[in-house]
């Protein structure tokens, strides 16, 4: 009995120190989407009121889910330390809920990756040939530091002192940079929520058994 006894304390201590680490990693997740999305670069790439905005879904799906993590691993620290049977039931599902989301966003972005970056990339060459979007156009260039496509340098916007980068590319390897960190976030974060489902339905158990035992 004591040692099933010192065995659950481990196991609850250990799931109230993941359930405090999961808690920051959901502060953490919090910052990457409100940083990704107020990033001054990326949303005066996007301001535009008909620029693409499909990048900005995966952004905020990533805050949405950093906010619930936040709130999961405080009730799952409250279940751990009251060795509750029903709130670290709770604390398991909503983990894979979690999980689950956190999946079918990963699927989303990487099918619409493609999408994302040519979106945006036809959307800055539409500008080059509108005489509306010439402010625009400057915006990519200033954030960029690029100037025009192979195809197209207009004398007006692109003068012998503008960079030589070609600015289709440019905005390839700047969107594939912001959707790297999205991805590297999320499988972090999924590594961690299924060592916490692990955990949970361990102690879950050994709460049972120490029951039992009584």
């Amino acid at each position: 009995m004591s040692k099933v006894q010192g065995g659950m304390k481990c196991v609850k201590y250990l799931l109230f120190v993941f359930n405090f680490i999961f808690w920051l990693s959901g502060s953490v997740v919090l910052a990457v989407g409100l940083w990704l999305r107020f990033d001054p670069d990326t949303a005066n790439l996007l301001a535009e009121n008909d620029a693409p905005e499909h990048f900005f879904i995966a952004v905020y799906i990533l805050i949405g889910a950093g906010g619930v993590m936040m709130l999961v691993g405080f009730f799952g620290c409250f279940g751990a330390v009251r060795e509750s049977q029903c709130l670290l039931g709770s604390f398991f599902a909503c983990l894979l809920v979690i999980f689950g989301a956190e999946v079918a966003a990963g699927v989303f972005g990487f099918l619409n990756k493609e999408k994302i970056i040519n979106d945006v990339q036809t959307y800055y060459e539409s500008t080059l040939g509108n005489d509306n979007g010439t402010a625009i156009a400057t915006i990519y260039h200033k954030v960029l530091e690029c100037c025009g496509t192979e195809s197209s340098r207009p004398p007006d916007l692109c003068t012998e002192a503008s960079p030589n980068t070609d600015c289709v590319k440019a905005i390839e390897d700047f969107f594939n940079e912001k959707l790297f960190i999205i991805g590297y976030v999320g499988l972090g974060i999924a590594g961690i929520m299924i060592i916490g489902m692990i955990f949970s339905m361990v102690l879950c158990c050994a709460i049972r058994n120490s029951r039992e035992v009584i």
